[in-house]
């Protein structure tokens, strides 16, 4: 495969939650901030590097839609899917971080506007697996490219680091 070779084209991270609250757009001109909540489920961090196409979204989406991550009321790890479980998408350019002297360099991301398009699809391809499982729970996502403040709550913390 080109992208064992190549390295990873994809880095994600996930975090099972009780609650988590995203604001997407902030409060300008008067107006006040828009935010997106989810309750119990999962957030979903992810960083597209150069070189990824659309071609990796069926497995990220269902590799990471239907890992055994989240723990059910009877304390039995199952899937978001499983939970059932509302979604978080968030994107995180910062997952693709290479730390250089004192500083970080990100010259590995992916450009922005191919970033923003695979970002997008991804968040469709999820929203498309969640309802072919029959959840009608949430999916809630971030706004690419922006600056995004989150408040989260866990029973955990139960974070995992995802390469694809």
């Amino acid at each position: 495969m080109a992208e064992q070779s190549q390295g990873p084209v994809a880095r994600t991270v996930l975090q099972q939650c009780l609650s988590a609250r995203l604001q997407v757009e902030p409060g300008e001109g008067g107006a006040e901030p828009r935010f997106v909540q989810i309750d119990r489920g999962m957030v979903i961090y992810v960083c597209f590097f150069k070189g990824a196409t659309e071609d990796i979204l069926p497995r990220m989406v269902s590799t990471l839609l239907n890992l055994r991550l989240c723990e059910s009321s009877q304390g039995k790890m199952v899937s978001v899917l499983e939970l059932p479980g509302s979604v978080l998408v968030v994107p995180q350019a910062t997952l693709g971080g290479k730390a250089k002297g004192r500083g970080m360099q990100y010259h590995g991301n992916i450009g922005k506007e191919d970033g923003q398009r695979l970002y997008a699809a991804f968040v469709s391809r999820c929203e498309q697996e969640l309802r072919a499982a029959g959840s009608e729970l949430p999916l809630e996502h971030g706004t690419y490219g922006n600056r995004q403040v989150l408040k989260l709550d866990t029973n955990g913390p139960y974070t995992h680091l995802m390469e694809f």
